[in-house]
């Protein structure tokens, strides 16, 4: 189980919570957020976070797939801005997961 501020990750069965409400993720989603969440505040490049979720070699459109997928998971894990879980862009290189 990961614990973060209002998010719970239980690993052994798949399932998300953002403040005690259910979180319906897609397999993708769900193993980019574990990927983010087990980094907290590492930076992961495009290349690191396409390799390891979809598990396949580069092929030039990585940073445009794992846009995608990021915004969607923003939107369900971090839907106000004053919430105190982000995914931080770092331009040019990748993405980073914050928790206050």
């Amino acid at each position: 189980m990961l614990l973060f501020s209002g998010l719970e990750i239980n690993l052994s069965n798949r399932e998300v919570a953002c403040n005690g409400q259910e979180v319906k993720l897609t397999v993708k989603e769900y193993d980019l957020l574990c990927l983010l969440a087990t980094n907290k505040g590492r930076v992961l490049t495009y290349t690191q976070i396409y390799d390891k979720v979809w598990g396949d070699l580069p092929s030039g459109n990585e940073k445009d797939t794992v846009g995608y997928h990021i915004r969607n998971l923003r939107r369900k894990i971090c839907p106000s801005a004053s919430s105190a879980i982000s995914i931080e862009s770092v331009r040019e290189v990748g993405y980073r997961f914050n928790s206050a």
